[in-house]
């Protein structure tokens, strides 16, 4: 029986997605991008699930598409790209829209879809041994996975313009730097303490994350005025949830917020 590509493990909150094609190095097959989308709708689904985790298996944390899957696709390589991008696409979009904390663990290397993926996270945890490469145009292709749109808006469009055109590595440190991701750690500490964070995140007010998640996504595509509206507007919303009910009795109470079971 074969290994499944991508794995979904699921405690304390957490629902682990893992990518596992470590001997291609996770590179994505059109295989691996339907399961993706399998397993991310199995942990959206799921409201035991409050935060979810994504990494890799191996040395890296993706290397982008299957390159040996284009090449056979022959004269249908186009078509077949499409039917891909389109495929991965699916998952990127439920993550982005889940309502659920989204931190991504980078145990690795990083590059073309894998680095869309990689950087997608509210939160970016990566090791020191991780870089990241746009690598699109290095095989005469365009981005994908976000990458156009995530870039710019990560480390401006200079940024963006110099990763996607020369294919420049970007190393973790400089990564972190300029807002790649959000911090460094060790490699023996990465998977603990990523679950630590998103553990945290989980024991929170998902409900308010996910209402901050679609403001900040707004905020690039709305004036200031229109942005307040929507905060108004979203705080609103949050305030006649029993999650707000129950982190403001808590304020007021001294006591530590319970919001299992509140958003």
């Amino acid at each position: 029986m074969n290994e499944p590509t991508v794995t979904l493990t699921r405690s304390d909150g957490l629902g682990l997605l893992t990518l596992n094609r470590p001997q291609a190095g996770n590179t994505i097959n059109m295989a691996m991008a339907l399961e993706l989308e399998a397993q991310v709708d199995h942990a959206i689904a799921d409201p035991s699930v409050r935060a979810v985790v994504l990494t890799g298996s191996g040395r890296l944390f993706c290397g982008g598409g299957d390159i040996s899957a284009f090449a056979a696709a022959g004269d249908q390589a186009g078509d077949f790209l499409f039917e891909i991008a389109h495929a991965l696409h699916h998952s990127v979009k439920k993550l982005a829209v889940m309502g659920k904390p989204l931190i991504t663990l980078i145990n690795g290397p990083a590059a073309g879809a894998g680095l869309s993926l990689a950087i997608s996270g509210d939160l970016v945890l990566a090791t020191p041994s991780a870089h990241f490469t746009a690598a699109y145009s290095g095989v005469g292709l365009t981005p994908d996975g976000g990458a156009s749109w995530l870039l710019p808006r990560m480390i401006g469009l200079r940024r963006a313009q110099d990763m996607i055109f020369t294919n420049r590595r970007v190393d973790a440190q400089e990564a972190a730097q300029i807002g790649l991701v959000t911090r460094l750690v060790a490699p023996d500490a990465l998977m603990s303490e990523g679950l630590a964070v998103a553990r945290a995140l989980a024991q929170g007010a998902v409900g308010a994350h996910g209402g901050a998640q679609a403001l900040l996504a707004a905020s690039f595509h709305q004036d200031f005025a229109s942005q307040l509206d929507l905060e108004a507007a979203s705080i609103a919303r949050a305030g006649a949830t029993p999650e707000a009910r129950e982190g403001i009795s808590a304020f007021l109470e001294r006591r530590k917020p319970d919001f299992s079971g509140q958003a």
